[in-house]
């Protein structure tokens, strides 16, 4: 039974969206070794992680690469963006694909990629080099990122599908985040972080291949897999409405993270004059993994009530980082990281919670197609523009105008939310009471 102002349709299971005999067929053949389903899932999501560490793991190496070869700030945030701009015209192109060719094709060629990114890193002897880096990261993050999603929600337990979304929506939050946090240790206390962090994310990808292929396929092949090519944005018909009104919501998050992940290295080095690997890395962390802790532990809350309260809890945290970054205290600016970043995770889980259900099997990779479209679109072209004014501007204006953005952003959200929770709760009322006033009862 569903809470008021909730939408959240049953999921349809692999079998029952793609026909039973076309949905099992790709799990028949061969006499590989095939994983127990529960095994499965929690391998395919350690793999989703896998990728998002590496999306969070370069972030606190950047500083070092500037102050070894000597580049541009404004090249730093190229090299941050780029990631974000291939990624996004990856998801246009191929966002769909494994709706057509299955996940595992998919996946597969996306991890082989991720490692190929690994190997230029850690061969990279100039800014160049990370920028190509970076760009081929931004393909196979992009390629896997809908999939991985529609993977974990089709692979979850039957009873648990709520679980595969929140998963699909926590994964990337929290991996990013102990990326960023290991590479900050491994810039403090090795001589190789470089080594270390690049080779150690190549073999995890490696085993990432080992786990899909081991997995079962959810969707069968069907036709039009060229046709998907051509660059759109297509959202299913029946999540058009919360798709759109998720828009802001969409922008204040990833937004947030665009900030912590692209700018707070430079603020600490600029504002707070500190170059400590552990703090680049902790601060990087701190506000997506406090948004994935958020995130699993309010799974079972209803879900158009949690982005609400995820929303106020942006304001609130944005305020507090702007506070500490504008009188320079660094206490207040990491507190107002944790409370952005439990918002952050809240609301973006929760809000995939509504979305994922609306999609069938074989439209859902496109639906998730859009969402990270959106989603990353709002995290690389505000930074982007970020990186262009703080050589105009300065960095500390910049910095408190990107605050205020979001601020604003979560604001909007925040409203279109408390409206539609309303419309539902009348919509719930009216429902029960008709009953009551239909004329023979």
């Amino acid at each position: 039974m569903s809470t008021a102002g909730e939408s959240c349709p049953t999921l349809a299971s692999p079998t029952l969206a793609t026909g039973s005999t076309a949905a099992t067929r790709p799990r028949q053949r061969g006499r590989s070794v095939r994983l127990r389903p529960t095994a499965a899932f929690a391998g395919t999501a350690l793999a989703f992680v896998a990728v998002a560490l590496a999306v969070g793991a370069p972030s606190p190496l950047f500083v070092l690469y500037q102050q070894e070869w000597g580049f541009p700030s404004w090249l730093l945030t190229v090299a941050f963006a780029i990631y974000a701009v291939t990624l996004l015209i990856t998801l246009l192109v191929a966002g769909s694909l494994s709706d057509h060719i299955g996940r595992r094709p998919v996946l597969v060629g996306a991890l082989a990629l991720q490692i190929a990114a690994m190997l230029m890193f850690l061969f990279s002897k100039d800014i160049g080099s990370i920028i190509a880096a970076r760009s081929v990261q931004g393909v196979a993050t992009g390629a896997a990122m809908s999939t991985f999603t529609a993977s974990l929600v089709e692979l979850a337990p039957e009873r648990q599908k709520k679980l595969g979304a929140t998963i699909g929506s926590t994964a990337p939050v929290g991996g990013i985040a102990l990326g960023a946090f290991f590479t900050g240790l491994a810039v403090q206390f090795t001589a190789q972080p470089t080594t270390l962090v690049f080779v150690t994310l190549a073999l995890l990808f490696a085993a990432g291949i080992l786990v899909v292929l081991a997995s079962p396929e959810t969707v069968a092949a069907r036709p039009g897999a060229l046709r998907s090519l051509t660059p759109r944005l297509f959202i299913p018909r029946a999540a058009r409405g919360e798709f759109v009104a998720a828009l802001p919501l969409f922008l204040a998050t990833w937004m947030l993270a665009g900030l912590f992940i692209g700018l707070s290295p430079s603020i600490l080095h600029g504002v707070f004059h500190l170059d400590s690997g552990i703090l680049n890395g902790a601060i990087v962390a701190v506000p997506p993994a406090v948004g994935a802790v958020a995130g699993l532990l309010l799974t079972r809350a209803p879900a158009r009530t949690t982005t609400v309260w995820a929303m106020a809890a942006i304001m609130a945290g944005i305020a507090l980082t702007a506070i500490g970054i504008g009188a320079g205290l660094l206490p207040v600016l990491f507190a107002g990281a944790v409370v952005a970043g439990a918002g952050f995770g809240a609301g973006f889980s929760a809000m995939l919670r509504i979305i994922a259900p609306l999609a069938p099997n074989d439209q859902r990779a496109e639906l998730f197609a859009g969402v990270f479209l959106v989603s990353y679109l709002a995290y690389g072209v505000p930074a982007l523009a970020a990186g262009e004014l703080i050589g105009v501007v300065g960095l500390l204006p910049t910095a408190l105008g990107y605050a205020a953005a979001i601020a604003v952003a979560a604001a909007v959200a925040m409203v279109v939310q408390i409206v539609r929770l309303a419309r539902g709760v009348r919509a719930e009322a009216a429902a029960s009471a008709e009953p009551a006033l239909t004329p023979g009862r």
